[in-house]
This record gives structure tokens, sequence and C-alpha cells, in this order.
């Protein structure tokens, strides 16, 4: 009998993780899809163009307005309502659309479809071994994050000397992190599906799928950004 019951427990805690992490995987793809379509809209669309990327401003506030919500919803996902969460996840994903459309602009159809199967391969790899590895992911993290950081400082310090050398080196760094994040915040959204209470509200599941997608989202498109640079063939 305790058997029974053990194994009654593990199953629907599985089934409970399934779930969780098939919502967030949903979430993830629906913004991935809405990125896209924006992108492949405004890259063909000259009036867009002139205005996203010919007046500074408007660029640099798009930019600004990403990262706002970012660190709303990262700081204020337990505050704010499920809806509002997932309006605000889809419109940053709209809004990352259009900034991204510059890529249709630089690189040649093809090469942009080739790259994005060897990303998504590369993803999903790293998706499962997150979800199925044994060993601790935790220690990861600190390390990664560094990595991030210094991925950053290099990319502001290069938009000044504008060294093709210095862009490969981050390029080739950049793989290596979000390929690392891809596993790392995988296992965490894992933990964080066995963890939950039972009968935990839908509202409080929603909005972690939601913050899981979005580290997910940015994870899949910043891998893709980086992979273009190093495989991308320019127009």
């Amino acid at each position: 009998m305790a058997e029974t019951a053990t194994t009654r427990q593990t199953t629907q805690t599985q089934a409970k993780v399934n779930s969780f992490i098939r919502s967030v995987y949903n979430w993830m793809a629906a913004g991935l899809a809405l990125t896209g379509g924006v992108a492949y809209f405004a890259a063909h669309n000259q009036t867009l163009n002139q205005v996203i990327f010919g007046v500074p401003m408007v660029f640099f506030g798009l930019i600004i307005a990403e990262l706002g919500m970012v660190f709303y919803l990262s700081a204020r996902i337990q505050k704010i309502e499920a809806s509002t969460a997932t309006g605000l996840f889809l419109l940053y994903a709209a809004l990352n659309g259009l900034t991204l459309s510059f890529i249709f602009l630089v690189y040649t159809s093809t090469s942009i479809a080739s790259v994005f199967f060897i990303c998504a391969a590369t993803f999903v790899a790293c998706s499962i071994y997150g979800m199925t590895t044994k060993r601790d992911l935790t220690s990861w993290g600190n390390f990664l994050f560094m990595g991030l950081i210094g991925i950053i400082i290099a990319s502001v310090v290069n938009m000044f000397v504008q060294s093709s050398a210095l862009g490969v080196i981050i390029s080739y760094i950049g793989v290596l992190v979000f390929v690392g994040l891809t596993a790392y915040d995988t296992q965490k959204l894992k933990n964080m599906a066995m963890t939950q209470p039972e009968g935990i509200e839908a509202g409080v599941v929603r909005k972690g799928a939601i913050l899981g997608a979005l580290s997910l989202y940015l994870d899949f498109i910043n891998l893709f950004i980086m992979l273009l640079a190093i495989f991308g063939q320019r127009e």
C-alpha cells in the first residue's frame, strides 16, 4: 500500500511538472511567434523602418521600454494580475519584434531560417538536459550571470570601438553563456513546479508560467542573435 501511495504521488508530481512546463513553453512559443511576425512585418514596411531606425530617439525609446517591462515583470510578478502579466509579456514580445526587424534587413532569408533551426535544436537539447540531469545546476547561476554582465559591457564597448574581432569573441562567449542559461533556467522551472503547494490558485500558476516563459524567451532570442552573428550571411 505504501509503495502504491508513493507511486501515485510521484505520478501526480510528474503530471504537475509536465503541465507547468508545457504552459511555459506554450507562452514562450507564442512570444517568439509574435516577435517573428512583427519583425517580418516591420522589416517590409518602409514607413516603420524610417521611424524605428531613422529616428534614434524612437529606437532607444523602444529599447528602454523593453528593459523596463522585463524589470517590472520580474520585480512585480507576485503583485500584479495574471492577465496584466500576460499582456505585458506579449507587448514586450511585440516591441522586441520592432527592434529586431533589422535582422531581415541585414541577413539573407535563407541564413535566418537555417540559423533559427540550429538555434531551436540547440535550445531543445539544452532544455532536455536541464529537465533530465541529476546534477544540481544552481552553482552555474552566479558564473553565468557574471558572463552575461561581461557580454553586456563588452558589447557596449564594441559600439564605440567597432572591432570585428571583439564582436566575434562576444558572439562565441554569448553562445556558451546562453546555452548554459537555457539548461539552468529549465532546471529552475522544473524545481519551481515540483515545489508548488497543492491547491495553488490558477492565477498564481499562470504568472509563474509567464515569468518562466520570459526567461526562456530571452535565452532563445539572445542565443539566436549570437548564432546569427556567427553563421548568418549578410545581404
